[in-house]
């Protein structure tokens, strides 16, 4: 995975090269996706339910990166009971950095 930063004037020349290309597949459409949503990438006041992320990791046997990376994807999270909610506050909370 590479990760870079851009100016937003960068990120819309990135988006007019996809563009140009005219009839675009399934990976330049998903790259133009990642470039619209990155410019929501800086916003001071966002944060994660890290609770629920911590959660569903833990549930599923996996590492929270890949919880954020299906619920970012658009994988419906399942909904809590009220019996696991209680016991996710039972195990301590791990608020955003």
């Amino acid at each position: 995975m590479w990760s870079i930063r851009l100016s937003d004037a960068q990120r819309n020349a990135l988006c007019g090269l996809i563009e140009a290309q005219g009839v675009t597949g399934p990976m330049l459409t998903a790259a133009r996706e990642a470039l619209e949503l990155a410019r929501w990438d800086d916003l001071p006041d966002a944060a994660l339910p890290w609770d629920r992320v911590t959660e569903l990791a833990v549930a599923q046997g996996i590492g929270e990166a890949d919880v954020v990376w299906d619920l970012a994807c658009g994988m419906p999270a399942p909904a809590r009971s009220s019996s696991e909610s209680e016991g996710s506050r039972a195990s301590g909370d791990r608020s955003a950095p």
